[in-house]
């Protein structure tokens, strides 16, 4: 197998920051991934010599190959017409045109595609070029692309002027498809006019027919025995040995007033064979016409409906921005939800998972991000059956680039795992933001948060288009109770991830230094029966073995709650006390506050251990106990989890 380059399959998804290009313009032109699919950093590379359909570079390369199409297809009709052009300067031209598209057919052997059922790009050699081959694009490629006339000029030494080169010459529109192609990419990209891109692809149509049906109609008139019974013959003496750009303005004039049915009469069929083509171009102008007037009406087909609604939406944001003077940075981050939103609609997860039996739904979940879950810190080591419950509650979605997942002092409800993209991990200090770290395929964010029941410490970002899965608390907590070793994994890896952080993500996050300083407190955590197997000399049956598992822990904000089955207010053994913080000012000294933080405590047994804790934290003894209101406190059992103590 031959060795992987360094770039990414996915190319498109690694955007450039929003000064560059815009997050709606990131969305509207990138492949989008299935579920489950790992892309950008960490996804699989693509092979040697093989082009990602999407590179910039190939996509200008395809831009340009347009413009000779729209050569090509004034071009083919022309020559047949007029078959001196064809034999003159314009076979050095067609030469050109062909080696540029013979260029683009050896290039295709390289081009990875997009395999419609996965969503994965295939970077096979062998698969690209038997696709390619066995396709109805390479013989017409070929066909297309091949200079019949100047081949048969090399083998022979002369040049001939017959019919059959000139319809030959009609392989190369083919190459319209292209054309197509662009049409219907420029209606979905939203830089650009739904109406002047459809505007444009119909006057397109207009021109090709108008220019094809002069041409042919030209045509027949030189195939004719008797010049002066044609259409052009009896006004134009001797035409065929006239100017080309004569006979061309004649052509076009004609095809135009027969499109329009104006009819004017000056130009009109003198033969049979001019009458049987005018019946057929003049039934063909019926069709057009409707075509014509139906799309310039409504500008909408049954296709279009969804890319109407996404561009209403958009409007509606924008009017709804500009009426309340939202800042740019906001309108852009909702323009990109929005798109999103219409991109992702295309997958319709929704749609086909809701009707399944839940068994199919988790078997799918468990194909889609289990080995995505399993590599994540929080969980490893835990139970299979744990992992699976897990990643069949997790929902999947899309985020866009520069847009907040998790906002800094927002209430806790889920955490996220990161499938694909990048997120940063930011904060606010003296009203600057600043960066913190970077975050990858399988990290996790918004954990910190769920896990102390805090308000997040950090706003995390998305860094290009990315994919989340997330669970949020509520379920994470209904899971984990019941597997008390699981929990216990879980604490051991969440302090472990706490200890190794950055010293400057580890000042961010409230109370951690003190309480990772606390790490030598050992708490309780729970008593379970297992066998265990003993042999004694006299006795060779199992024994049963009390065994005491404690963690080396400190109780982080709710980790008892989340792990062990619920919160705990009393003071016996085997349990976890409140949490408090404490002052050591009088609750109305503000000048201070900023000098002296609160301490994060567990609430003692008594008022007097409560001072004397107060007096090793603030390094003198207090005597005084208020609460923020002022009130004094004498009774330990009247106070509350997170109260906040003023001791002096």
């Amino acid at each position: 197998m031959p060795t992987p380059d360094t770039r990414s399959p996915m190319p498109l998804l690694h955007r450039r920051s929003s000064g560059e290009i815009r997050n709606i313009a990131a969305v509207s032109s990138s492949l989008l991934p299935a579920f489950g699919t790992v892309v950008g950093e960490g996804s699989l590379p693509l092979r040697n010599y093989v082009i990602a359909p999407y590179d910039r570079r190939y996509r200008w390369w395809q831009t340009f190959l347009v413009v000779l199409v729209v050569y090509s297809a004034w071009s083919s009709p022309f020559e047949l017409a007029f078959r001196k052009a064809a034999a003159g300067s314009l076979m050095h031209v067609d030469l050109t045109v062909d080696a540029f598209f013979l260029t683009d057919i050896i290039l295709t052997f390289f081009v990875a595609y997009l395999d419609k059922s996965t969503y994965l790009l295939v970077d096979d050699h062998k698969m690209i070029a038997t696709r390619y081959v066995t396709h109805l694009w390479f013989p017409m490629d070929v066909a297309s692309t091949m200079p019949f006339q100047f081949i048969y000029r090399i083998l022979t030494g002369e040049l001939h002027r017959g019919e059959v080169f000139g319809f030959l010459n009609l392989l190369r529109l083919w190459r319209l498809r292209r054309v197509s192609e662009l049409f219907s990419r420029l209606e979905k990209d939203t830089r650009f006019s739904y109406f002047w891109t459809r505007y444009c692809k119909l006057i397109s149509v207009t021109l090709f027919a108008v220019h094809s049906a002069g041409c042919f109609y030209y045509w027949l008139a030189t195939q004719h025995k008797v010049a002066k019974n044609t259409w052009i013959g009896a006004l134009v003496d001797n035409f065929q040995h006239r100017s080309i750009w004569l006979g061309y303005t004649y052509s076009m004039y004609w095809s135009i007033v027969t499109l329009t049915t104006v009819g004017y009469g000056d130009l009109h069929a003198e033969n049979t064979g001019e009458k049987v083509f005018n019946i057929f171009y003049m039934l063909f102008n019926i069709g057009l016409t409707a075509y014509l007037i139906g799309n310039m009406t409504n500008l909408v087909v049954h296709s279009a409906v969804r890319t109407f609604a996404m561009r209403d939406a958009i409007n509606e944001i924008l009017r709804y921005g500009s009426k309340n003077r939202l800042p740019e940075g906001l309108k852009e981050q909702m323009l990109a939800h929005m798109q999103l939103k219409f991109k992702t609609a295309e997958l319709q997860q929704e749609e086909v998972l809701q009707d399944l039996p839940k068994a199919i739904r988790s078997s799918i979940a468990q194909h889609l991000f289990r080995r995505t879950v399993e590599n994540t810190y929080l969980f490893k080591g835990v139970s299979d059956d744990l992992i699976g419950q897990m990643v069949s509650d997790m929902k999947a979605e899309y985020f866009p680039p520069k847009v907040e997942i998790i906002l800094q002092n927002e209430i806790p409800t889920d955490f996220y795992i990161v499938v694909s993209g990048a997120v940063d991990v930011l904060t606010y200090k003296n009203g600057m933001e600043q960066f913190l770290c970077k975050l990858g395929a399988k990290d996790m964010f918004g954990e910190i948060g769920v896990i102390f029941n805090v308000p997040q410490p950090f706003m995390v970002r998305t860094k290009r288009l990315s994919q989340v899965i997330r669970i949020s608390h509520h379920h994470f907590k209904q899971m984990v109770q019941p597997l008390t070793e699981d929990g216990s994994t879980m604490i051991s890896n969440f302090v472990q991830y706490l200890k190794g952080l950055k010293k400057e993500v580890q000042e961010e996050i409230p109370f951690l230094a003190e309480l990772l300083g606390d790490l030598n407190v050992e708490v309780n955590f729970h008593l379970r029966m297992v066998p265990r197997t003993q042999k004694n000399a006299s006795d060779n049956n199992p024994k049963f073995t009390m065994v005491r598992y404690e963690i080396c822990a400190t109780y982080f904000g709710d980790l008892h709650d989340i792990f062990a089955g619920g919160p705990t207010t009393t003071t016996s053994e085997n349990t976890i006390l409140l949490r408090l913080v404490i002052h050591g000012h009088h609750p109305d000294d503000k000048t201070t506050e900023g000098d002296r933080p609160g301490k994060l405590i567990h609430l003692p047994q008594s008022i007097e251990d409560l001072l004397s804790l107060a007096e090793k934290k603030f390094g003198k003894r207090g005597h005084t106990i208020l609460m923020a209101d002022g009130s004094q406190v004498e009774d330990l059992s009247a106070l509350r989890e997170n109260d906040h103590l003023f001791i002096f």
